[in-house]
């Protein structure tokens, strides 16, 4: 779990940011199933220009060159709730670029203690609760240091050790063939993730100030540059 007491914005579609406008496809879409942190979100893209609009059913999702899953509280019902959304394949197909924010970096994973979920098993690791051998608050809430684990677009721009904010009682475990960044609460885990066009982010770069969105800046100029082969 992420957040508490969440607000449900299945059925409410914030304004459209920066240029975007009922008329205007492409650009950045957000998956807006019911479970994402969009107000904090739209806001962070408004204050760098960042057009985007919300993706609400799957008829609309096409029109688009990359896609941002925001996600807050329950994996597990996040989870249900994108699959009630009809949007589950479009995602597994798409060869743009995603990226998934704390929870919706979770549902990138192929399974969640939170529940004992199934998800999107799209990078083969696990989301796991932090134990309480720890001795550590749970939830890990507030400012941590990441740490670039590798060269990649995401991170363009900063500095090792950047801090940004956190929010989350599971984490993703760090694996060096998918861990883009790290950070430590007790133990070592991935503070951000790439399999092929799919990044994720477990901090809240809407949140994070001057970094968070330097994160957002760089995933709106990520190119599609991944083919799927048959089988993966």
């Amino acid at each position: 779990m992420s957040e508490n007491n969440t607000p449900d914005f299945s059925t409410h579609t914030p304004p459209l940011g920066g240029s975007a406008g009922p008329e205007r496809c492409g650009g950045l879409g957000i998956i807006n199933y019911g479970a994402g942190n969009i107000f904090s979100l739209t806001a962070a893209l408004d204050r760098q220009g960042i057009a985007y609009e919300m993706i609400n059913s799957i008829e609309n999702f096409d029109n688009y060159e990359r896609y941002i899953i925001p996600g807050v509280g329950h994996a597990g019902a996040a989870m249900q709730k994108l699959e009630e959304s009809g949007m589950v394949a479009k995602i597994l197909a798409t060869n743009k670029p995603v990226l998934g924010i704390c929870v919706g970096m979770q549902l990138l994973t192929e399974f969640s203690e939170e529940g004992n979920s199934t998800l999107l098993g799209i990078a083969p690791v696990k989301t796991r609760l932090f134990s309480e051998n720890l001795k550590l608050k749970v939830p890990h809430t507030g400012w941590n240091k990441v740490s670039s684990t590798i060269d990649n677009e995401l991170f363009k721009g900063l500095n090792q050790g950047t801090h940004f904010y956190f929010v989350h009682s599971f984490f993703i475990e760090f694996n060096p063939n998918f861990t883009i960044a790290s950070a430590d609460y007790g133990i070592r885990f991935s503070a951000a993730l790439k399999k092929d066009n799919y990044y994720g982010v477990q901090f809240h770069p809407e949140k994070s100030g001057e970094a968070g969105e330097q994160i957002l800046k760089n995933f709106s100029l990520i190119k599609e540059n991944y083919v799927h082969n048959s089988g993966n």
